[in-house]
């Protein structure tokens, strides 16, 4: 699986839609399929929601996350 420093760079340039491309990166470096089955979403829905159209929501991100095994956190800029 690639390291998230590769993920880090689509969030540090793009923000919010950086976070979508992140883990759209690391989702296909796992499987799709996996991830899918993992979070319950079909994977045609993951592939859609995982682009910058998607606007997913907040728990399915969370979901996509946790199955990539992170967390989400907040800290101080």
């Amino acid at each position: 699986m690639p390291t998230i420093n590769a993920a880090t760079i689509f969030l540090e340039e793009n923000g919010v839609d950086g976070l979508i491309q992140a883990l759209q990166y690391l989702a296909k470096a796992k499987g799709m399929s996996q991830i899918a089955k993992e979070t319950g979403l079909n994977r045609q829905s993951l592939y859609r929601t995982l682009t910058a159209e998607g606007k997913p929501k907040f728990e399915t991100i969370d979901k996509i996350v946790h199955v990539l095994g992170f967390k989400l956190t907040i800290e101080p800029i």
